[in-house]
């Protein structure tokens, strides 16, 4: 750790900006977590359609999420927060994500820097940066960048300024920036040690770009953020690369809340399409049935459908409880195997995401190609977030662990 890091992490040397306003929920477990979120979604889904159709950044819809204390459920008990489990998480992110793939999204980053900060922040940093969760606040991230020679490389810069930091850089598919309170920004250090700094968003010196331009995940608000010299007090700094150099659920945690999208993404396109097939689909004239819903090839396809998503699910719930596992009790056995369980259920979510979305349109026919019902979004949001972390590369690693034992490596994208 930086001796400036070290010296400087008393949070009363630090000038903390306001605090958010209005008051949040406090919700006090898995439960009551999973009641809220089946609430909030039903809300979500009533202007999804129109909201992607129209490219409307859903700011009131981050703030309902903000009041409902839903953005809070991984704040340790000790702090004040449910301290839910990571199936719990998963299945909050799935609810989300099926009423609006965007949103669904949008937490994912919000929960992986708090455990980031579960993990390597300092007592003080915990009681004031939970106190900010808690109050409703949002922590979305700068993370990838164009112009690297792969998505986990970094050319942004947290050099030393005496007792201070300042960043310099450019971050792309900044996710959820547009609502933020705090940007977590990933950037290398002097000796090119990768840190991640919590920056007000409205600090002097950064830029956010709406200028996302991906046929799915429109509303993410995943633009462009500019680093011009920003000033960062050493207290708002955590050191990043140490969350990977010991076994930690931070990769695991990371990745099934992708899983999560995609499987929300891929039960919402089920329930969708035997909707549209009962109500709006026509028969094949050589089926000789009075229904859609009555064609012996729909009805299998369906069945096929539903096969792949219940598996998916199955699959994103056991992978949930060994992340568990490996969150109560870390070393390289435990996390190995959640890494694993996860990359399992990420290419089962993938794929039957991928799938179900397709079929939707098939099976709904010419009508469902319309725009009025822009039944396409389920396919585009879910496209577009599938190549995150390519599925080829996790069949390897899944396979590689079975047949030799070999344990996955240890980054936030496995």
């Amino acid at each position: 750790m930086s001796t400036v890091l070290s010296r400087h992490r008393d949070p009363t040397l630090f000038e903390a900006p306001p605090a958010r306003a209005r008051a949040a929920r406090i919700i006090r477990d898995d439960a009551e977590a999973l009641r809220v979120a089946t609430e909030i979604a039903a809300i979500l889904a009533q202007g999804a359609a129109k909201r992607d159709r129209e490219r409307i950044l859903p700011v009131e819809e981050l703030e309902l999420l903000s009041d409902a204390g839903l953005l809070a459920i991984t704040v340790p008990k000790p702090y004040g927060g449910a301290e839910v489990s990571a199936g719990t998480v998963a299945r909050v992110m799935a609810l989300l994500s099926g009423a609006d793939g965007s949103i669904g999204q949008i937490p994912q980053n919000h929960f992986f820097m708090l455990e980031a900060l579960r993990l390597e922040g300092t007592e003080e940093q915990k009681q004031f940066f939970y106190a900010r969760v808690l109050a409703g606040e949002r922590f979305f991230n700068a993370l990838s960048e164009k112009g690297t020679r792969t998505a986990h490389e970094y050319a942004t810069r947290l050099t030393q300024d005496g007792a201070d930091f300042r960043l310099n850089g450019r971050k792309f598919y900044s996710t959820g920036v547009l609502f933020a309170h705090w940007i977590a920004v990933v950037a290398n250090g002097d000796d090119d040690r990768t840190m991640v700094a919590f920056v007000p968003r409205d600090a002097p010196g950064i830029t956010t770009l709406d200028d996302w331009t991906g046929f799915g995940q429109r509303t993410t608000g995943s633009g462009t953020t500019v680093l011009d010299d920003v000033a960062v007090h050493p207290f708002c700094v955590l050191d990043f690369a140490a969350l990977f150099e010991r076994p930690t659920p931070m990769g695991p945690f990371a990745q099934i809340m992708h899983a999560a999208v995609e499987q929300g993404i891929a039960e919402a396109a089920l329930d969708e399409t035997v909707r549209f097939v009962r109500t709006v689909s026509r028969p094949v004239r050589e089926s000789g049935v009075a229904a859609a819903s009555l064609d012996p090839y729909t009805i299998a396809l369906v069945g096929e459908m539903k096969i792949k998503t219940d598996g998916s699910g199955a699959l994103l719930d056991r992978a949930g409880h060994v992340v568990d596992a490996a969150t109560r009790a870390p070393n390289e056995a435990t996390v190995a195997a959640a890494s694993v369980a996860v990359a399992e259920a990420k290419v089962a979510t993938t794929e039957a995401a991928l799938f179900v979305s397709s079929k939707l349109i098939e099976l709904g026919g010419s009508s469902a190609t319309l725009a009025e019902y822009n039944l396409d979004r389920y396919w585009r949001n879910a496209r577009t977030h599938t190549v995150h972390d390519p599925v080829r590369w996790k069949y390897k690693i899944i396979g590689n662990y079975v047949l030799n034992g070999v344990a996955p490596p240890r980054h936030g994208a496995i």
